[in-house]
């Protein structure tokens, strides 16, 4: 097994270019780190430096190894920081970036608890239906709705298991009628969602048993790019939705919306956290993150 000192003896002497210079930094004798060395080629079953009795250089095994082992210590080194400050008090700036019917409606008194337990720490919230770029965008971490296979950002699982549910307000079933299946939405007032000039009318249900999804085409006098809109509307009786659990949940549990076909599983909407990059979870990411997963998960 690789010792993390031999790892950390490897690069120093890389840097340094001699047993004897790196020896001295670590404040070690020079046969330690030859020791280590040949420790850790034997680990590996490669040879790391070419030696002789004026130089020392890295193998081509040793030049692809190298970042690698990089790697491992500053990601040792991150996390040991990392729980060091995990106790501090968490401060300074956190930029967020929601939905806006989550944002509105469910995460504002959740990170108003959040800042109350950390009164030094700061909170800016962007609330858009648009999709934020994390690497472009001002903003630290972004809840999004939705699976997605883009590796290049680090997605944190809040609400997994959520779906999407069909509401209405009593107001309207009793006007229009609860649809008895789902063709029936054809035949009611649906209202819809739109994103840079896309209407999503096309509404996607999974199928019992099956990989595959029905579609189902509905329509509606009323469409907004404002999700919050969209769910107004629905308690205000103007028609049926389509939306997140945990966007209506509130009103299901009050009486002013219903869920429609309830037997009829919703297409999945999984709610993650996203971040860059690994190594940008602050304490204030990795507290939030997990503040928000024991809230919403529920």
């Amino acid at each position: 097994m690789v010792r993390f000192e031999d790892l950390a003896l490897f690069v120093r002497t890389a840097a340094c270019g001699s047993f004897s210079k790196a020896a001295r930094d670590a404040n070690l004798l020079p046969g330690q780190v030859s020791a280590a060395i040949m420790r850790l080629e034997r680990d590996l079953d490669v040879r790391l430096f070419a030696r002789s009795t004026r130089s020392l250089r890295l193998t081509d095994e040793g030049e692809r190894y190298l970042p690698y082992a990089q790697e491992v210590i500053d990601l040792l080194h991150a996390g040991r920081d990392q729980l060091r400050h995990d106790d501090e008090a968490l401060a300074g700036t956190l930029f967020i970036a929601a939905p806006s019917d989550l944002g509105r409606n469910v995460l504002l008194p959740l990170l108003g608890e959040f800042r109350r337990a950390h009164p030094r720490l700061e909170l800016r919230l962007q609330l858009s239906d648009q999709v934020t770029d994390v690497f472009r965008d001002p903003v630290d971490v972004a809840i999004r709705y939705g699976s997605s296979a883009d590796a290049s950002f680090v997605a944190l699982p809040l609400a997994p298991g959520n779906r999407r549910v069909l509401i209405a307000s009593p107001g309207y079933l009793e006007q229009c009628g609860m649809p008895p299946t789902l063709d029936a939405l054809r035949d009611h007032s649906c209202l819809l969602w739109q994103l840079h000039g896309r209407l999503y009318d096309k509404w996607r249900f999974p199928v019992a048993g099956a990989k595959t999804s029905r579609t189902v085409q509905v329509k509606g006098p009323l469409a907004s790019d404002d999700a919050d809109v969209v769910r107004r509307w629905t308690v205000a009786g103007e028609g049926i939705a389509y939306k997140s659990w945990i966007d209506v949940r509130a009103d299901v549990a009050a009486g002013r919306l219903v869920v429609l076909l309830p037997e009829q599983p919703g297409e999945p909407a999984p709610l993650h956290l996203i971040c860059p990059h690994r190594r940008q979870f602050s304490p204030a990411v990795r507290q939030l993150h997990a503040f928000l997963q024991e809230r919403l998960g529920k």
